[in-house]
């Protein structure tokens, strides 16, 4: 399991794509952690209030909210149909077990924006001397409720290009259902308490609520996954 989840991170950081959605990131993180104070001067904001941490963090925050669900999907929408087509998941099911595979490939995807956060993190550090954890940990919870969603397309659906013409679709409309969804008295609004933004908007610790979800997310992969002859 950890070997596989080792390459996968592996083969995430080194790829083109992975490339330029770090730099974005890292660029949303140094902009938001150098400038944050003149927002803060602006809004005239207590420099050791909780909103003030809050601001240093807030472009990165947005950068997941908006823009996470459409990287995660777009980046392992194939981790596991790719071993389906390249015919290499004959292979890897008769040195270890499904279940190792699957977690391989979650944990390797979950490591990837798991190191994405903490530089980002540590490089807003630097420049506002504040560490918002509280923050981390509800953008580490979206993160890996959409690896693992991620996960579960890929094994749901055995060609890599619908799944990259659904990641793409799934991406961008994940957040703009979940802003309708909110602001809209419509019956559909219920289905807010399946997805990870419902929990992330108060100021409490609701978002490990993700974590159980996520862990459901996963049951439902294996369980799909397990039934599959290759």
């Amino acid at each position: 399991m950890y070997a596989i989840a080792k390459r996968e991170c592996i083969q995430l950081l080194i790829g083109v794509k992975s490339i330029i959605i770090i730099v974005l990131l890292l660029a949303t993180a140094y902009y938001s952690g150098k400038y944050a104070d003149s927002w803060i001067s602006v809004m005239e904001i207590e420099g050791t209030s909780e909103e003030a941490k809050s601001i240093h963090y807030a472009g990165v925050s947005v950068f997941f909210l908006l823009l996470g669900p459409l990287f995660v999907t777009t980046l392992s929408h194939d981790s596991i149909n790719r071993e389906l087509q390249n015919r290499t998941m004959r292979f890897l099911v008769t040195k270890t077990s499904k279940s190792s595979i699957l977690l391989g490939k979650f944990l390797g995807g979950w490591m990837f924006w798991f190191i994405c956060l903490t530089v980002s993190y540590l490089l807003i550090r630097f420049f506002s001397e504040t560490l918002d954890v509280f923050l981390f940990f509800q953008n580490l919870s979206l993160l890996t409720y959409q690896v693992a969603f991620t996960i579960l397309l890929s094994v749901w659906i055995s060609k890599p290009s619908l799944t990259m013409f659904l990641s793409i679709v799934i991406g961008i409309m994940t957040p703009v259902f979940a802003l309708w969804s909110f602001a809209s008295s419509h019956w559909l609004s219920w289905i807010n308490v399946i997805t990870p933004f419902y929990y992330l908007y108060r100021d409490d610790y609701t978002f490990i609520v993700i974590y159980l979800l996520t862990a459901i997310i996963l049951y439902l992969a294996y369980w799909l996954f397990k039934r599959r002859e290759f």
